[in-house]
């Protein structure tokens, strides 16, 4: 019998994504609008998940940076799609932030405690 060798790809892989498609949905923001606090909510909001994923990287259950982070975003960007109906911006980063959640929490719940 095969030993399971875990995720096919490491969490704090995907937890950099998250952090690039954060900092550049920012970027975008300011460029498309001119808009000065989606650039600093995106690379704010942006360099804490990606200090997290680095967090992740070194110690596998250290998850309290990028889960706040990626819970933050859920519940901020999940109010602005509800109320807006327009699913870029608000809807592709609250989706991305809550799929990040239900990562961390599985990988949480699965991983062995000290």
């Amino acid at each position: 019998m095969q030993k399971d060798s875990g995720p096919l790809v490491p969490l704090h892989y995907l937890g950099f994504g998250y952090a690039a498609l954060v900092a550049t949905g920012g970027i975008i923001g300011y460029a498309k609008a001119g808009s000065v606090p989606s650039l600093a909510a995106g690379l704010f909001f942006g360099s804490l998940a990606g200090y997290g994923a680095y967090q992740l990287s070194q110690d596998p259950r250290n998850v309290w940076v990028f889960l706040a982070t990626s819970g933050t975003l859920a519940g901020i960007m999940g109010m602005r799609f509800y109320n807006s109906g327009k699913f870029m911006p608000a809807g592709l980063i609250a989706g991305a932030s809550l799929l990040m959640v239900v990562k961390l929490g599985i990988s949480m719940l699965s991983s062995p405690q000290p």
